[in-house]
């Protein structure tokens, strides 16, 4: 008996021992799977990637309060968890501390007191939250922040009061903060910069306007210079003489560089000759060509030239570095033409708020927004992505050049366009008729066409649409919006990874899109659709209203059908402008009523002056391209998908992810894309048939309370089998 339980007592020690020794194991080794669908409890592999590049230290603090209430309680669980995780698959930059900071009030010790005040320091300041204690609503302040330290910059999260969205504003700040950095320190190869500049133009400058050209080689290269050290050594310079050069001039020449040709120029004692002029920067196969000679063919005044300033060069070759490398976090918005105004707010008695304020802010939570005006200044060669929303003003033959060049270069174009606007008379009253609609014509109709896609002159309406909750005065019940349709799940293109978890999407004033697919098939590019409207859907073509109570009853099933609503084109685009002269810049009108007045003040047959050059005798062939590079266009089919009353401020919507994804996507940030909308908990039902319905209803009420009994049935039956058995065996 005795070494029966001496046997016990050894068991339960060995139990004991197994039991403290798996708890060890736990607390040292990192281990959990995760079975949510959309893996929201697990680092991205965008999250990995950011931390295990870290080349320099980067030191999260961590102020949160102890005992906290729940759902804050959870909140610092999770974070706890999420930078152990980051902590895992990050280098040795990469470290964390979870400060102790008591709340305001009680007994404050010194420590907690040191800890209060370096968060008030960084910018932490505590918040007010509820908790119930003995059956007492109580209000408590707690710190609920932290900050990420890098070098000597400081990005800072002050409130954290949900999980949501927490490892996307982790991951984007650290890779804020560490991209350049990393990204630079970790290049295979140097950054190639080649000046190409003919010393043969030096003798046409003067005559050309380019009093600077020829210092421009040696002062550009006393800019590079000290870049050059705050890259870490990055670049490689070099200028070339094609006018020397004779292999120079053949990649220049590849290299789309521009090429001034002039003729004799007998009163300058100057021979017919050329040059070439260009900036490329390139690493590994990409390629940046950056023009440095303008060219403008102006009526009246003629033919004239303009130098690229040298003081704008370091900001060039810094925007330049940083798309080589996808660093690049500019973002291009038109603001002329009519496009909707960037301002967040209007003075009194100035102009209208922006409807695009919380767009505005997505983007810059992310984004440096850079305004882009044709008619002031071309288009960057660095820019990666142009949006242009619901321009209004059409655009000359020059303006459209611009847009195509940058698409030739590879920048992508994000154009959410309007093809119905309101034309309603300014300062007419709005009570004495309803506003007027007509066709929005633009210009960018003709480039689009060209590369196979149409926008239609009529607004989508669907029977899958919002509904507008009447109020008593108006009879109660629900007003379906036609012209606001709800995109359903089944209607997006979720085989796209960035738009994998996007679940739903609310329309409004959307016109439908139509491919040319033979135009598409001879381009080369390839049209993939990311939404549209249900079946049910029919078009609003004479007599546009948005009065609901206007637009009638839809119209049988056999004349309804379904509208692509938004349209990605991916390819290398050929240029609308190929086999054609380059367009002549448009003079302003004030401008070209003095060049007038002025010629009408001269004489009628002027003697020319002996020493003057006729520039319109030195040709040059200006850096264009007739196929582009491998590029993508956005085509939504209505500008009120960003607009404040479809995106919600805090981007958590499926709207707001949609429309951020998408930019994400088109500036080679998929992964970011990806992570963002892991965490999107919007999951409607699908929409079934009334059979459907019925069958399940029929079952949860009928059918599950019938197969308990018949489960239940079973079991009797299997133990009065086995009660038969065991008598059988002892009678037997």
């Amino acid at each position: 008996m005795a070494v029966r339980r001496s046997e016990k007592y050894i068991k339960f020690l060995i139990y004991l021992v197994v039991v403290v020794l798996i708890n060890v194991a736990g607390q040292t080794l990192f281990l959990r799977w995760d079975l949510t669908g959309n893996k929201i409890y697990s680092l991205s592999e965008t999250s990995r990637e950011v931390v295990a590049t870290l080349r320099e230290p980067l030191t999260i603090k961590v102020f949160f309060s102890n005992n906290l209430p729940a759902p804050h309680n959870n909140t610092e669980r999770y974070l706890r968890d999420l930078l152990e995780e980051y902590a895992l698959n990050a280098n040795r930059n990469f470290n964390f501390t979870f400060f102790d900071v008591s709340p305001q009030e009680g007994n404050i010790g010194v420590q907690a007191g040191a800890n209060q005040q370096m968060a008030d320091d960084y910018g932490i300041n505590p918040v007010q939250i509820q908790a119930i204690e003995e059956d007492e609503v109580k209000f408590k302040r707690a710190y609920m922040g932290l900050v990420i330290i890098h070098g000597d910059v400081v990005e800072r999260i002050p409130t954290i009061t949900t999980t949501d969205g927490l490892e996307y504003k982790l991951t984007t700040a650290i890779q804020k903060l560490n991209n350049k950095t990393s990204a630079l320190l970790n290049l295979k190869e140097n950054i190639q910069i080649r000046l190409y500049l003919s010393s043969s133009l030096n003798k046409v400058a003067t005559y050309m306007g380019l009093d600077d050209l020829p210092s421009f080689a040696k002062r550009l290269e006393e800019i590079i210079a000290p870049l050059n050290q705050q890259v870490y050594g990055k670049l490689d310079y070099d200028h070339i003489d094609p006018s020397e050069d004779a292999r120079g001039a053949e990649t220049a020449r590849a290299a789309n560089i521009m090429q001034v040709n002039w003729p004799d120029i007998p009163q300058a004692n100057i021979a017919a000759g050329n040059g070439m002029i260009g900036l490329t920067m390139t690493y590994g196969d990409k390629r940046i060509t950056t023009p440095l000679l303008s060219v403008f063919r102006l009526p009246i005044v003629g033919t004239q030239y303009q130098m690229t300033p040298i003081e704008d060069m370091e900001n060039i070759i810094n925007e330049n570095i940083e798309a080589l490398v996808d660093i690049n976090e500019n973002i291009g918005y038109l603001v002329s033409h009519g496009t909707h105004v960037l301002s967040a707010g209007a003075p009194m008695g100035g102009p209208a708020q922006s409807p695009l304020g919380t767009f505005m802010n997505l983007l810059s939570d992310s984004y440096s927004i850079k305004r882009i005006d044709l008619q002031e200044d071309p288009i960057p060669a660095s820019l990666k992505v142009l949006i242009i929303a619901r321009p209004t003003e059409f655009f000359t033959d020059y303006d459209l050049f611009q847009i195509d060049q940058a698409l030739m270069r590879g920048t992508r174009l994000v154009l959410f366009l309007d093809a119905i606007g309101d034309s309603t008379p300014p300062g007419q009253p709005v009570f004495r008729q309803q506003p007027q609609f007509r066709p929005i014509k633009t210009g960018l109709e003709k480039l689009l066409e060209s590369y196979g896609v149409t926008i239609q002159p009529s607004i989508v309406l669907d029977e899958n649409s919002f509904r507008q909750r009447l109020s008593g005065d108006m009879g109660g019940g629900e007003r379906p919006i036609y012209f606001a349709p709800i995109i359903q799940s089944a209607n997006i293109n979720t085989d796209e990874p960035y738009l994998a978890n996007i679940r739903g999407l609310i329309a409004l004033k959307m016109s439908p899109l139509k491919l040319d697919d033979e135009r598409l098939k001879t381009n080369g590019i390839q049209a993939t659709r990311l939404f549209s409207s249900s079946a049910q859907s029919w078009e609003m073509r004479e007599r546009i209203t948005l009065d609901p109570m206007a637009i009638g009853n839809p119209p049988p099933p056999e004349d309804q059908e379904q509208f692509h609503l938004a349209y990605l084109l991916k390819g290398s685009f050929p240029s609308y402008f190929a086999g054609q002269p380059i367009p002549a810049k448009p003079v302003p009108a004030e401008k070209a009523d003095d060049d007038a007045a002025q010629t009408d003040a001269l004489p009628d047959d002027p003697a020319p002056a002996t020493d003057e050059v006729d520039l319109n005798a030195i040709e040059s062939a200006p850096a264009r391209r007739d196929q582009g590079e491998p590029s993508k266009i956005l085509l939504v089919g209505s500008s009120d998908l960003i607009q404040d009353t479809i995106l919600e401020a805090g981007g958590r919507s499926p709207n707001s992810m949609f429309v951020m994804n998408v930019i994400d996507y088109l500036n080679d940030r998929a992964g970011v894309a990806e992570m963002r909308s892991k965490e999107q908990r919007f999951n409607p039902l699908e929409e079934t048939e009334a059979a459907t319905r019925t069958m399940t209803k029929a079952f949860n009420v009928i059918g599950i309370p019938v197969l308990v009994v018949v489960f239940g049935l079973l079991v009797w039956l299997r133990r009065m089998a086995r009660k038969k058995r065991i008598q059988a065996m002892f009678t037997s």
